[in-house]
């Protein structure tokens, strides 16, 4: 199940909420809508803060279960806005047993960020990813969509974290 812990503060903007507001109004009304609007609304934010949320489901008059329900079943949706530097770490089947899980934990420890969170300050998030379907570089760190595959060792993860870190 995704965290929803939120680690940075949400800050929307009069003018987010009214994209919102329009795609609310397109949809309002129409069977199934929570799905399409959510979309839009990521769209608009980069992410599915509780705030946001609630706003859909008081907008829409659903229950704030159902928006929440859909959020956290669909992968697509992320619920923690990302950092300056996103670090992606795929843990499909193959990169799961090339070492992927312990690449998180080194990256998790290097920048004292959990898996699915980005830190208080905004700058860094991690995130271990399904498949994403390179199984034959496995395994595969991503930084801000810039694939890092065939990882051979943990000092290969500490110049790429360094890359982009100085740390």
């Amino acid at each position: 199940m995704k965290k929803a812990m939120t680690t940075v503060k949400f800050n929307g903007t009069p003018e987010q909420e009214a994209k919102l507001d329009k795609s609310v109004a397109q949809w309002k009304g129409i069977p199934g809508a929570v799905m399409p609007v959510l979309q839009e609304a990521q769209g608009i934010y980069g992410y599915l803060p509780e705030e946001v949320q609630r706003m859909i489901a008081l907008k829409l008059e659903v229950p704030f279960e159902e928006v929440y329900g859909v959020v956290s079943f669909y992968s697509q949706f992320i619920l923690n806005p990302k950092g300056e530097t996103d670090f992606s770490i795929c843990l499909g089947t193959a990169c799961y047993v090339k070492g992927a899980g312990d690449i998180v934990n080194r990256i998790s420890a290097k920048l004292n960020v959990q898996s699915g969170t980005t830190t208080t300050d905004g700058k860094y998030s991690l995130e271990a990813t399904r498949c994403i379907g390179a199984c034959g570089l496995a395994p595969i760190i991503t930084v801000n969509g810039e694939v890092y595959g065939r990882i051979k060792d943990m000092d290969e993860v500490d110049q790429i974290v360094k890359k982009y870190t100085g740390v």
